[in-house]
């Protein structure tokens, strides 16, 4: 089980991260726990939720990098399903620019950026889809994410969810965010789909998928 946010430094002081809680990732854990699983829950360092865990095992990561070797580092283990609930960070910081006098754009490297330099221009670089690589780590695992989208309709995000089943080889996905309005979609590879009104009516359905 993974759950909450990933984050990725700007410099040494500063990072990027989003408002991920963690919450949803923690109760499906310990529902999963309480149910007789074995639960390792992978939960990101920035989570707020502050609710008990009861995963048997519990790792911490940081940035989408630690996240992605940690759950390749369980890819020569018995695993008998993976939940992606994760929000991994879409992008990392790449080079800083500050503007010179007449306007050009000066690279700049810095342990701590300044005020000082002004108005500074980041780079966003797309960090490596974690989810791509989990059906090559967990071939024989049932393998669930998650589709969390701001814009768009919620026909839009049904369908990049079934985008995601099927370019990333998964047994189910979960539409949720502001796009998808109340509630949760629950796809899987067949194509069924089901509207889930409560997070706690997920859980169950989610918990019920293993069996």
């Amino acid at each position: 089980m993974t759950a909450g946010p990933t984050f990725e430094p700007l410099d040494a002081a500063r990072r990027m991260t989003n408002f991920s809680t963690g919450q949803l990732g923690i109760e499906l854990a310990n529902f999963l726990a309480s149910h007789g699983h074995d639960v390792t829950l992978l939960i990101g360092q920035q989570a707020t939720y502050s609710g008990e865990r009861r995963a048997q095992h519990v790792e911490t990561f940081t940035t989408t990098a630690d996240l992605g070797a940690r759950l390749e580092a369980w890819s020569g283990k018995s695993v008998g399903a993976v939940f992606h609930a994760a929000a991994v960070s879409d992008f990392s910081f790449g080079k800083v620019w500050s503007r010179g006098p007449g306007g050009e754009l000066i690279e700049i490297e810095s342990g701590k950026y300044s005020t000082r330099e002004g108005t500074l221009l980041a780079e966003l670089v797309p960090t490596k889809k974690i989810i791509a690589s989990l059906r090559g780590w967990f071939p024989h695992a049932r393998l669930t994410g998650w589709k969390y989208e701001v814009d768009g309709t919620q026909t839009e995000v049904v369908r990049a969810a079934e985008k995601q089943i099927s370019e990333c080889r998964l047994d189910g996905c979960v539409a949720n965010g502001p796009a998808y309005g109340n509630g949760f979609g629950l796809l899987n590879k067949k194509g069924a789909r089901l509207h889930i009104e409560s997070r706690a009516a997920l859980i169950e359905s989610l918990e019920r998928s293993l069996r």
